[in-house]
């Protein structure tokens, strides 16, 4: 039964790969179904037990309801009838690591505010002063975001989670658009030049930036996630670059990116649309996305 599981597993993540080399991050994003256990902590999803099969008495076993152990006692015999007791039922284990969920994506536009509100723009657009602008981001699967802007003097500052939204809580649901800022636009200065900003989706609670951004306790290791009402966010959070470049160099390798714009991707989207899809194919239950956002202001 074990083997059988385990070569089941590996055919359907073979089959799923095979599946994904055919589609393009925006086909994978939309077509993601949610994952089994999103809703539990995000936890790895465990299949449900399947219905047990009727069993074979076992000659060598001896086990038997309380009420035939008193009635054999009683006779100085044995009940003729091994009987599994009530309640114990033996069901195939599944191996968590062979579990598996859809590839975790995530779609981020600019939005530029105008007369009429606001507007999906190239993310390579050039901006100019005065001009305001929102983050547009949405997840095809529950998980936790975090933005962080790079700065002139090369300090990168956190954007997202804010006390601004959701009193801080930086847990993300599928199929919701989250603009950010949330309260307010930014709104480019005199001074040209590039801001960057770095965007960050995973499954779990990143711990690095948890233990930066969150004051969690001293006693809760960053790991044992606190409700959200509980968590406090710390005051003028600076992210030191080195930390930013390790999430980068270890998570962007394997991203599928797309980018749609005016052009064939656009006309085939169900509305027109300018933004970017960046997807992670591994199906990992840790599963993380990066994003390095540049925008130009001249």
């Amino acid at each position: 039964m074990g083997t059988r599981i385990v070569l089941c597993a590996l055919l359907c993540a073979v089959a799923w790969g095979q599946q994904d080399r055919k589609l393009t991050p925006r086909e994978m994003f939309y077509s993601a179904p949610p994952a089994a256990a999103a809703a539990d902590n995000h936890s790895s999803p465990v299949s449900p037990p399947a219905k047990p099969a009727a069993k074979r008495p076992d000659p060598k076993r001896t086990l038997a309801p309380v009420g035939d152990v008193k009635a054999a006692a009683a006779t100085n015999s044995t009940p003729s009838t091994p009987v599994e007791p009530a309640g114990r039922q033996e069901v195939p284990l599944v191996n968590a690591a062979l579990q598996s969920y859809a590839p975790l994506g995530v779609r981020y536009s600019v939005l530029k505010l105008n007369a009429s509100g606001d507007e999906e723009v190239d993310s390579d657009a050039v901006f100019h002063s005065g001009d305001r602008i929102r983050l547009s981001v949405e997840v095809n699967d529950a998980g936790y975001l975090y933005i962080v802007n790079r700065g002139s003097s090369g300090v990168w500052k956190v954007l997202f989670p804010s006390a601004e939204t959701a009193g801080g809580d930086n847990r993300v649901d599928r199929g919701r658009r989250y603009q950010i800022p949330s309260q307010f636009t930014f709104t480019f200065d005199e001074q040209p030049g590039k801001e960057t900003l770095f965007l960050i989706v995973a499954r779990q609670p990143e711990r690095d930036l948890d233990s930066l951004i969150y004051s969690l306790g001293h006693a809760a290791p960053v790991k044992d996630r606190k409700p959200a009402a509980t968590m406090l966010l710390a005051q003028n959070v600076v992210i030191g670059d080195p930390l930013v470049g390790r999430l980068r160099n270890t998570y962007a390798r394997d991203l599928l990116i797309e980018k749609v714009s005016d052009g064939a991707a656009a006309a085939a989207a169900a509305k027109p649309e300018k933004a970017v899809y960046a997807v992670n194919p591994s199906r990992a239950p840790d599963s993380r996305v990066v994003a390095d956002i540049v925008l130009r202001h001249e």
